[in-house]
């Protein structure tokens, strides 16, 4: 299946990744990142494992991290809409597709 990232979630991967290579080391960072894409990988294969949540979204929880994947299943397309943490400004990204 095409994955599809939104721009802004690439945004947040950054900052994120800095986030935790700033207040703890570059290799936290880096498993950061790593994790992101392992579960972008696993996602791409079983788009239908992660939770139906909040109308047509779906969320799949990082191990490790306390984020979520927020995507959405589209005809021949997984399009990734939000990389968000799970207890920070909930549904901020209900309005991108």
């Amino acid at each position: 299946m095409k994955v599809s990232v939104h721009p802004a979630v690439a945004d947040e991967l950054r900052e994120t990744a800095k986030f935790y290579s700033d207040r703890a080391d570059q290799a936290l960072g880096m498993a950061f990142i790593a994790e992101f894409e392992r579960a972008l990988n696993f996602l791409s294969n079983n788009p239908e494992l992660g939770a139906v949540w909040r109308g047509t979204a779906r969320r799949f929880p990082l191990r490790r991290f306390p984020y979520n994947l927020v995507y959405q299943i589209k005809p021949q397309e997984l399009r990734i809409i939000a990389l968000a943490h799970q207890r920070k400004r909930p549904s901020y990204w209900k309005n991108r597709s």
